[in-house]
Order: C-alpha cells, then structure tokens, then sequence
C-alpha cells in the first residue's frame, strides 16, 4: 500500500478567531522579498521503495535531531514525544522529551490550527490539544508545546527561535504496513502555524517553502526566497479558497501534447504523497490512453504485481525507469488562469520499477482511496524540479533542476 498523507484534519479547542490574521493579495501584484537569507536542509529518502522524503531538524537546548516527513499538504509540525507514548516507534531515548513548555488555547498560535470555529472555555489556559487524522488513516494525538530550534541561514547567521509544534503522545501508523522510522511530520502547508511561517513572523525568512527531490533519492528542502531562481520559472496563483493547501487551478490534460478533453481541475501539490493521485473519471482515462498507445509494444500486464494498480513487465526484468521510459508518452497539466503555464510530467515522472523488474504507474485511482474528486501532484511527479510555494505572493512554481546539486548558497549544510 503506497504511503499517503495528505489531508489533515486537525482537531483543537481554541476561542480566537483568525479572521484578521491572513493577507490576501493580489496574485499579479509584485511584492518585495522583507528578507536576505534562508534555510537549507538536505532531503533523504526516495518515492519508492520508502514512499517519503526527510530532513533532519534540531530541537530543543541541548539539542537533539529528529527526523521529519516533509507534508507540504498538513499544516502541524510534530514529533513522537516521551510522555507515555502510545504508538510511537522510536526509543525512548530518541523522543521528544518535554519541559512545562505546553501551549496554552489562548496562545495565538494554537488558533491557527482550529478548524471548528469558536468556541468558549473556562478555563483560557488549558493545554493546547490536537489531533490530526491522514487519509491513509494514520493519526496523532498530542499538545502543542514551543521549544528552541537551532538553524543556521545562508548568510551564515545562526539563530535558535522559539517554535510551536506538536508534542504527539498517542500514534497510529493507518495502513502502512511496517511503523514508520520517522520521528514525526514537518507541516508545510500555507497555515499560520507551520514552522515557516513562525520564522517569517520573527523576520527571519520570507514565508516561501521550497524542494528539489531527485529521482535517485535525496534532494534539498529550503525555507525563504533566496533559494528560488530568478529566471526560468513557471508560476500558478494558489486559489484562495484552498483551506491551507496548495491548490491551483482550472487544469487541463494533455498527453503526448494534446489535449485530451479534460478540464477544470483543481490539482494540489503535495509533498506528503508519495504517487499522484486523480479522480475517477481522469484516472480510466489516462490509463486508457496509456493502454491503448502500448499496444504493439513488448510490455504485457503483470496483474502478479501488487505493488500499484497497474504494472507491465517485459521481456526481462527491467532496472530503471530509463530502461522502459520511450515506450511511454509524456502527460502534462495545462493551467487556464496563467496563460497556459504547463506542468510537465515525463514517464519518469510517472512510472517506477517494483522490486519484481516490472514497471508500475505512479498515478492512482484517489476515488478508490476515499478521495473523492480531488487530484493530487505527488512526490513522484515532482521529482527533478525545483518547487516553490511562495505564501509572500500566493503562487506556485516549478522549473526542470539537477536536484543532486545544492543551491547556490551552501552556509547552512
């Protein structure tokens, strides 16, 4: 079963409104970048076989390095935490230990996380509670605590801000099959709680995230804009009724060039999700566009391979993507309301070899995962890109990048 985590739910009892806390602007209004610097992670991991990307945080005086999923699609950072912990998969030794340093519901940042409205309290200063629930079904519950987290920006500056995240006592692993080796998750979407937005809000970075993964494994993960190139980009606005996901839209399908008469899209970019997911009615066409143009060709389905929906093998086991990828059309996503701005995803992008040498499609039926109609852009199409979400100006962007490469700026690697 692929590794899916992408929409949070979160759960929290808070009473203050964010009504007057977000800014909304106008996707072609230029704004200036307040901020000089970033931050630099490099990326461990792959699509497949481990189905997440990582980065290494520090927390905590002295500090001590917890390993995080990177889910540009949840808003709460949170780690496995040494309070009795239920479900959680690392020793004692490597969880989070906390220190009186819970937040209270009344603390600004703990309303950013509600998702029920408003509510009344007796008592303001009670723990902030969460739970966060994924679509594969894995969950954590825990309270928000705030503690030191030591980085260095590019410009060589070190800092230690004060940072909320979650201090999770209670896991469940949904439908993975084996408990992950992670400590926990690094929320990145567009809400006031996340880590970036933190930083942005005590002038560090501008809040704009961005990775590059490789399809080999690894890649680099950045906080603020002076990573992003500044020429060859393609950019999207983020529709504004996303709900803290990175949503843009309307998109059309176009395979081998052409349109193929699907459109109004809404897509979501994901770093949480391993494969790219798509509704019904795009997923049985684009697999009928794939089965029909392979006709002829040597590949047979392998229906003896569980490893996605769909796999072919051929007349020997094959051992890369590079191997099979001429006998597939490239797809791509055309976005109506940035003057046709394209999203390409090559066979590359799309395709991956399971442990059998047969060759598997990447993109999934999100109908039969209890998605609904929602369409998700996943790690695996993404690969061998450089990706911005620039909260600064509401907007998207990728551009084709050599992702075994570090940026320009290396101080804080």
């Amino acid at each position: 079963m692929p590794t899916l985590l992408l929409v949070s739910i979160l759960f929290a009892s808070f009473a203050v409104s964010l009504s007057d806390k977000f800014l909304f602007a106008d996707s072609e209004q230029v704004k200036t970048l307040r901020f000089g610097s970033s931050v630099l992670f490099p990326v461990r991991g792959n699509v497949y076989p481990l189905g997440h990307f990582t980065v290494l945080l520090n927390i905590g005086n002295p500090s001590k390095v917890f390993e995080l999923d990177i889910d540009t699609g949840s808003d709460l950072t949170w780690v496995q935490c040494d309070v009795e912990c239920i479900g959680c998969t690392l020793p004692r030794d490597m969880l989070y230990r906390p220190h009186n340093n819970a937040v209270s519901r009344e603390d600004p940042l703990c309303a950013a996380l509600s998702s029920l409205g408003k509510f009344i309290f007796k008592n303001p200063n009670d723990q902030c509670a969460y739970e966060v629930e994924y679509a594969d079904h894995g969950s954590s519950v825990g309270v928000l605590v705030k503690d030191l987290v030591p980085m260095r920006l590019t410009n060589g500056k070190r800092i230690s801000p004060n940072l909320g995240f979650g201090c999770g006592y209670d896991q469940e692993n949904g439908d993975l099959q084996q408990p992950p080796s992670i400590a926990g998750v690094l929320g990145l979407s567009s809400s006031k709680a996340t880590i970036v937005s933190q930083l942005s809000d005590l002038g560090h970075v501008s809040n704009v995230v961005g990775h590059c993964l490789t399809g080999r494994g690894g890649g680099f993960l950045f906080f603020g804009g002076d990573v992003v190139p500044s020429s060859g980009m393609s950019w999207t606005p983020i529709l504004r009724n996303s709900e803290g996901k990175y949503s843009s839209g309307p998109a059309e399908v176009y395979f081998n060039g052409r349109a193929v008469g699907i459109g109004g899209l809404t897509l979501t970019f994901d770093s949480g999700s391993s494969y790219t997911y798509f509704n019904s009615q795009v997923y049985r066409a684009i697999e009928k566009l794939l089965k029909n143009d392979l006709k002829g060709n040597p590949l047979k389905l392998a229906s003896d391979d569980k490893t996605l929906e769909l796999c072919w093998k051929g007349p020997k086991p094959f051992e890369s993507v590079v191997d099979v990828r001429n006998f597939f059309k490239p797809l791509a996503m055309s976005f109506k309301n940035s003057k046709n701005v394209q999203f390409q995803i090559p066979p590359e992008a799309y395709l991956i070899i399971s442990e059998f040498g047969n060759v598997c499609l990447g993109i999934l039926d999100g109908s039969k995962e209890g998605m609904g109609n929602v369409n998700i852009i996943g790690d695996i199409s993404m690969l061998n890109k450089i990706v911005v979400y620039d909260n600064e100006r509401e907007r998207i962007g990728w551009a084709s990048s050599n992702c075994n490469r570090s940026p320009r700026n290396e101080a804080s690697w």
